[in-house]
């Protein structure tokens, strides 16, 4: 009753409007679908997707996706059980042989391999959280709202990608989504009587993009100033994704930020005046994907969570490597730069015996297909990043609410120590 019978996808369209890939894949005892995301800001390690090119979309099209699931994939996963996901992923990434996925494409991989866990799911009467995690899933995440974007999110002058509010707090999910939204709703006052009516205007993820807000500096103090203004100042702390590669001129070594030339001493020292001046207690990706050397510094320098991204692309391999050099503190863990549920898992697995936290996160291209906050409750990771407004990311809140209702006292969520795995 759990073998495949079908696999059939289509091209749907995410939050920016931009085309991806719906999957279905169906049993006798119940069907998955998923959507796959797409990132904007993206590693250069990561899964390559399949594309269409050509005019239609600007090239971004799935439609030869769409034939890769079914004249491709389909004929090799029919009569495959989809409560073996190990089995399904590894006949998925013998069937493309490549190490960045690039002949069936990143994107038709993972639509396939969660397609796969959410059939699993239905086929098996659990909830996904506990199809992913088992009986003891219980782990509600603590949010990191994304208040302020920059980097490649917005049009705004900001460098940093991501200036976060992190209700350390509070004493459920649903008191933290309570208080991150009041922040939310103060910071867009403050911001346009500051900067502004149209400073209140969003990014990909749905944080503000304030009109000539060009320092980090001025979106933590904002951002504090609505915290403090709401007394929460004892319940929240800052955190940042900084996106460093996007900023770094490899060729010249250094780093390209307010108008001038920074090397790596030059970066740490501006995030030692930041972790000084304001409460930051998480950076991701605080320097550029390669440098291995320079997140083990940070991590050794700083008290605050430090945070692999393009690092790790949630590559296993990879983060062997960091742990093995001590770099970073935490994996950002998103399935689709690695490709398949069986990976990541394996990636947040290593983490956690390693003590490093794990994050699970969005994409700045979404949709409102929710499997990304069951993931995180199955794997225990303890965090989410899921950006802060708009449908496709109160969703995800919205499907963590539901879960911490249906786990009731069974459920645990701990602010204070959202750093431990």
């Amino acid at each position: 009753m759990t073998d495949i019978v079908g696999v059939r996808a289509r091209e749907i369209l995410d939050n920016r409007l931009e085309p991806t890939l719906r999957v279905t894949v169906e049993t006798p005892a119940g069907t998955g679908t998923a959507d796959v995301p797409a990132g904007r800001s993206r590693g250069t390690r990561e899964a390559v997707e399949a594309r269409d090119g050509g005019g239609r979309y600007r090239g971004r099209g799935v439609r030869t996706a769409v034939s890769t699931v079914e004249d491709r994939v389909a004929p090799e996963l029919r009569g495959r059980s989809v409560t073996d996901q190990r089995a399904v992923d590894r006949a998925l990434l013998e069937l493309d042989g490549t190490a960045d996925l690039s002949d069936l494409g990143g994107n038709v991989v993972t639509g396939v391999s969660l397609a796969c866990l959410k059939a699993g799911a239905a086929a098996t009467g659990r909830p996904l959280y506990r199809h992913v995690g088992g009986a003891t899933a219980a782990r509600l995440p603590v949010p990191f709202l994304d208040m302020i974007e920059g980097g490649e999110l917005s049009g705004s002058d900001l460098p940093f990608q991501e200036h976060q509010a992190v209700p350390v707090g509070a004493d459920s999910f649903a008191e933290a989504i309570r208080m991150g939204a009041e922040v939310y709703y103060e910071l867009g006052d403050a911001l346009a009587d500051s900067y502004g009516q149209a400073s209140r205007n969003v990014g990909d993820e749905g944080g503000y993009n304030p009109v000539g807000m060009g320092d980090p500096r001025e979106a933590f103090a904002c951002l504090w100033e609505a915290i403090e203004e709401l007394g929460y100042g004892d319940s929240f702390a800052l955190a940042a994704d900084v996106a460093a590669t996007h900023f770094y001129d490899s060729d010249a070594g250094c780093y390209d930020l307010f108008g001038e030339r920074l090397g790596r001493e030059d970066l740490l020292a501006l995030y030692e005046e930041l972790v000084g001046a304001y409460p930051l207690v998480s950076l991701e990706d605080p320097l550029h994907e390669e440098d291995f050397a320079g997140f083990a510094e940070l991590a050794d320098r700083l008290d605050v969570q430090v945070v692999g991204d393009d690092l790790f692309v949630t590559d296993p391999h990879r983060l062997e490597r960091g742990i093995e050099r001590g770099a970073a503190t935490a994996l950002l863990l998103k399935v689709n730069q690695v490709g398949t549920v069986t990976e990541a898992s394996e990636a947040a697995r290593l983490a956690t015996r390693n003590g490093y936290a794990v994050q699970v996160s969005e994409r700045s291209g979404q949709t409102p297909d929710t499997w990304l906050a069951d993931l995180a409750v199955g794997l225990g990771a303890g965090q989410i990043k899921t950006g802060v407004t708009r449908g496709e990311r109160t969703e995800q809140y919205n499907r963590l609410l539901a879960i911490e209702d249906e786990l009731g006292a069974n459920g645990t969520y701990g602010a204070d120590g959202f750093a431990e795995p």
